[in-house]
């Protein structure tokens, strides 16, 4: 998948290319998903510590957040429920079991409704510490669904890669991270099919 790298406190951040980012807040949901590589076997969060830096590094976590093993499962069953969701935006298909480890772990990250003295009312995290991180991360997810952008933000569709891209095209068309790898890969392989069949 295509990416770009940025430099951000000293570690180098993946991003995914400018032309597939996703705007505004939804931008640090699909960085949230794209912490991880499956196809690469890359994963920023593979510890406690990395997923505490990783959150503090984004403004989500503040120096002294304790986060434990519990917390990184819970926010790993977040990211990866994220990317299932993404890819049935993409026509893949449905994961119950990640789906419903999204479910248990949205239930620990409560939201409340708030109604500030300027601007509009906005869902905001109840708890502090990891909980109120990804309760952050899904209130972004809800205000983008009501505002009709989420179902752009897509996982590719070749399985064995899923990185979150943001699909800007006007019919909401596009299906891979990138036409020149996962595009013309899958191009490739329709080709071989055809002519081994012909």
């Amino acid at each position: 998948m295509p990416k770009d790298n940025d430099r951000q406190a000293g570690r180098v951040i993946v991003e995914a290319d400018p032309d597939k980012r996703a705007p505004g807040p939804l931008r640090l949901v699909q960085q949230f998903v794209n912490s991880a590589e499956p196809d690469e076997d890359l994963d920023e969060m593979t510890t406690p510590a990395e997923l505490h830096d990783w959150l503090r590094l984004r403004g989500l976590a503040e120096e002294d957040t304790e986060v434990g093993e519990a917390e990184l499962r819970r926010a790993l069953d977040v990211r990866e429920g994220l990317r299932a969701v993404l890819f049935t935006h993409n026509g893949g298909e449905r994961d119950p079991e990640a789906t419903a480890r999204l479910e248990r772990a949205a239930g620990a990250a409560a939201l409340r409704a708030s109604f500030p003295a300027e601007g509009d009312p906005a869902l905001v995290p109840v708890r502090q510490g990891v909980n109120g991180a990804l309760a952050g991360l899904l209130a972004i997810v809800a205000a983008e669904a009501a505002a009709g952008s989420w179902r752009r933000l897509k996982a590719c569709a070749d399985p064995e890669c899923r990185w979150a891209f943001y699909d800007h095209s006007r019919n909401r068309s596009g299906k891979w991270c990138s036409m020149a790898t996962c595009g013309n890969q899958h191009k490739a392989r329709n080709f071989r099919a055809r002519q081994a069949s012909s």
